[in-house]
């Protein structure tokens, strides 16, 4: 168990903090801040905002994950996936989604349109050598396939 914490404002009466839908919940959603219907046509992609600003320890970033049920059902994604907030980024959370659909897509406030998974990673030092240590891979893009 750790003793971090995740800081957060909620910018508007419409935004939702993020919940986890069960214990086992890797991901926490989010939903969409707003008081009227977004139409995102198809073929396009559009930021949707959540109303949500977080503060991160040092060493945690969020990744903002698609959704596989939008993904499954509408064919809808978040563009760059994962999106990742940094532990300095104290500006509102937005979903940047994409929709691969043949039709809109309608996001209604309130809506779960994206996960938010909290990730712990390291800085590590960058050391300039001649020469990289051998391994028994060779090649690149798929090179471990048989």
């Amino acid at each position: 168990m750790t003793n971090e914490r995740i800081y957060f404002t909620l910018r508007d009466e419409t935004a939702k903090l993020p919940t986890r839908a069960t214990d086992g919940s890797a991901g926490y959603d989010l939903y969409a801040a707003g008081s009227y219907t977004v139409r995102v046509p198809a073929g396009e992609q559009m930021l949707i905002k959540t109303g949500v600003s977080i503060s991160l320890p040092q060493g945690y970033e969020a990744q903002v994950r698609p959704r596989s049920g939008l993904a499954l059902k509408h064919r809808v994604t978040v563009l760059n996936s994962p999106g990742t907030i940094d532990s300095d980024f104290r500006n509102e959370i937005g979903v940047l989604l994409m929709n691969h659909g043949v039709g809109a897509f309608e996001v209604r406030p309130g809506d779960r349109i994206a996960q938010l998974v909290i990730a712990k990673y390291e800085v590590l030092p960058w050391i300039e050598v001649d020469v990289l240590d051998e391994t028994q891979r060779k090649g690149g893009w798929g090179s471990t396939g048989r």
